[in-house]
């Protein structure tokens, strides 16, 4: 392999990207887009429920329990409502996802020792939401029937609330949780995104790159030129390869700056094993040109290959222990779920080389395979 023609291909390659203002903005801004869009648009946390109320009992004890819910950092209060229809219309609208109601004699029910449903309807049109309001739902209320108990007890027995709660509830259990202390969804979502952005632009970039050789004709100045295929291939691509680095590092100071994600790993082992990632995501793009004929089938094809399995089989969404085993062995074939352990593990867990070395392995030998086949399937002299 001659490193001056190498230099040569990679120069004009770079020329060719300055001298397209689209496609050179296309290169950074897309990233930076995409990273702000879903950084911000993405959000897990299940906060500000907007929610109305209907008391039919009106009394000191109901209000005492709805104001569990008013003064709940996770409840958004609209204020009441004055029958059952309305909230079907709030609900069915929009204007609320969750409705309380406190039957009558609510208070003169407890206070004679006997329980009493409270009705809470809850909008089920998002499953996940769905299911974090029912659990704020349910330790609310069982907070507020702790506190019955505790006053009771106390009153019967003639000891101190607090030790009335002492006897109520022997066994306390400390919570403590790591690595994502106030539990901010950005601080997970910010690395995945990474993830997601750096398997789409740079297969993409690479694409368009090699298959606008093949539009214009350009492409058959290297079928006649004494330019070998692996001297092509790494000119061409050396200049994509570099920009991906560069997001990357962009990328990087977004997570942590715009949308605060701490990292706590070593930023030499990560900008390495996110090189090897994104030469395995250049391999992917190369891939995709050699199959496509038109720049717009290779957008088609690169978007097919890349958005299904960053978003169903990297753990962006949905945990891959969670998933069955189909879906697991389905994950362990792409380089996604690889790259988010080492983003997760990085910026969240501040673990290294020794607990994530089998990732980078993982990714490093995707690159070869890509790499190597890309490379046996191009061939200089075209096909009869």
């Amino acid at each position: 392999m001659n490193i001056n023609r190498v230099k040569a291909l990679a120069f004009k390659e770079w020329r060719e990207i300055l001298r397209d203002r689209l496609f050179l903005s296309l290169a950074f801004v897309v990233p930076i887009s995409m990273m702000l869009v879903f950084g911000y648009g993405i959000k897990m946390d299940v906060e500000n429920i907007p929610f109305a109320v209907l008391d039919q009992d009106r009394s000191a004890m109901s209000r005492d329990y709805l104001h569990q819910f008013i003064d709940s950092r996770y409840f958004d209060y609209q204020g009441d409502v004055s029958s059952e229809n309305e909230i079907n219309d709030l609900i069915a609208g929009s204007k609320i996802r969750f409705a309380i109601i406190v039957p009558p004699k609510f208070q003169e029910t407890l206070l004679s020792g006997r329980p009493i449903a409270v009705q809470s309807l809850i909008d089920g049109t998002f499953p996940f939401r769905t299911s974090t309001s029912k659990g704020y739902v349910a330790a609310i209320n069982n907070a507020f029937n702790t506190q019955l108990l505790t006053a009771h007890i106390s009153q019967k027995m003639g000891v101190t609330v607090e030790q009335a709660a002492a006897f109520m509830s022997p066994i306390k259990i400390q919570l403590r949780y790591l690595y994502n202390q106030e539990l901010r969804s950005i601080w997970s979502i910010a690395p995945a995104m990474m993830m997601f952005i750096l398997l789409m632009t740079p297969p993409f970039l690479t694409a368009l790159g090699v298959v606008r050789e093949k539009e214009n004709g350009s492409i058959y100045n290297i079928y006649s030129s004494t330019v070998t295929r692996g001297e092509f291939l790494m000119g061409k691509l050396f200049p994509y390869v570099v920009i991906s680095c560069i997001n990357v590092v962009i990328l990087w100071l977004i997570a942590i700056f715009a949308f605060g994600a701490p990292f706590k790993g070593d930023p030499v082992f990560f900008f390495i094993a996110s090189v090897i990632y994104v030469t395995c995501t250049t391999g992917i793009g190369l891939l995709v040109s050699l199959f496509s004929k038109t720049q717009v089938s290779a957008m088609m094809l690169t978007v097919v290959v890349t958005i299904v399995p960053a978003v169903l089989y990297s753990g962006l969404l949905v945990p891959i222990a969670s998933m069955d085993a189909a879906s697991q062995f389905e994950a362990h074939l792409f380089p996604a779920m690889y790259y988010t352990d080492i983003a997760l593990g990085s910026f969240l867990k501040g673990i290294g080389m020794e607990e994530l070395w089998t990732r980078v392995a993982a990714l490093l030998l995707y690159t070869i395979i890509l790499w190597v086949i890309s490379y046996n399937l191009f061939h200089k002299r075209l096909k009869a």
